[in-house]
């Protein structure tokens, strides 16, 4: 008999409710509000991302990153900065203790990352897992799509979806950008590096590095179709049965307010003392 967890659809938001949501759906699931949960959304406006121990004043361009409306926030979990923009996003809370959660990182990646391999075939996509040749491989990108980690998704050798784990209280949780359009030329914008020459290689080699759901199609899927592709994939992959799970107001008070109180916050979004 299949596994019942929640679904949570929460639709576009800014990147303060988004990140405040995550952190959230792990404290419920601690206190036992909520069982094992999945959740989709999107964002708007635009947010980057930033590893929890990433150094933005070094990595992101300010300027550019306002002239284009995009918000930033820190994330909970490590890892490389993210542009969220045209894509699908999902997060993942289970317990630690789950039967079928391995006890090591990598592994549990394996896991939850069949729910992604199984949401691509449904649109079509052929993908496999990516397993690096060198866990030691180094980088000074501050972009995530720069490089894969062990059990992301790959599509014709090209990363496409970026992942980030964190445990706590005995929690899993795994949250992962699955683009559905890339705007090069933005991305890199809101990038700093040293010369506009660098920028412009570093953003022409990043073309043979990640790739789209539309572009690995060529086709033009829209947010919705590719939120039930992946639904699918993820009941199919993890051999679950996803029941919607709504937010109670007094759920998203408590979400707003976390949101205003720290991931808006510039003490938390630009110290990396942690």
């Amino acid at each position: 008999m299949e596994e019942t967890w929640g679904f949570i659809d929460s639709g576009h938001n800014s990147p303060g409710f988004n990140m405040a949501l995550d952190e959230l759906m792990l404290d419920w699931l601690d206190k036992g509000e909520i069982g094992p949960t999945i959740r989709f959304y999107g964002w708007s406006p635009a947010g980057i991302s930033i590893g929890r121990f990433q150094d933005a004043d070094k990595k992101i361009d300010f300027g550019q990153a306002s002239a284009y409306g995009a918000e930033i926030v820190r994330r909970q979990t490590g890892g490389r900065a993210v542009l969220h923009d045209q894509e699908l996003t999902y997060s993942v809370v289970v317990p630690e203790s789950h039967p079928a959660m391995p006890r090591s990182v990598k592994e549990a990646y394996s896991v939850i990352s069949k729910g992604l391999l199984e949401g691509y075939r449904e649109l079509g996509i052929s993908s496999e897992f990516a397993i690096p040749e060198s866990s030691m491989e180094k980088t000074d990108s501050a972009v995530c799509f720069d490089k894969s980690s062990w059990y992301e998704l790959l599509v014709d050798g090209k990363k496409a979806a970026g992942s980030a784990q964190m445990r706590k209280k005995g929690i899993i949780l795994q949250h992962g950008s699955i683009p559905i359009e890339i705007d090069s030329v933005k991305l890199f914008d809101l990038f700093s590096y040293p010369s506009l020459e660098i920028k412009h290689r570093a953003r022409e080699a990043f073309k043979e590095k990640a790739i789209s759901i539309n572009a690995a199609t060529g086709k033009s899927f829209v947010y919705d179709e590719v939120k039930a592709a992946f639904k699918k994939g993820f009941e199919k992959g993890l051999g679950i049965k996803l029941e919607p799970l709504a937010l109670s107001d007094a759920k998203l008070v408590e979400i707003n307010q976390l949101a205003e109180t720290k991931y808006k916050n510039l003490d938390w979004s630009y110290s990396t003392e942690k």
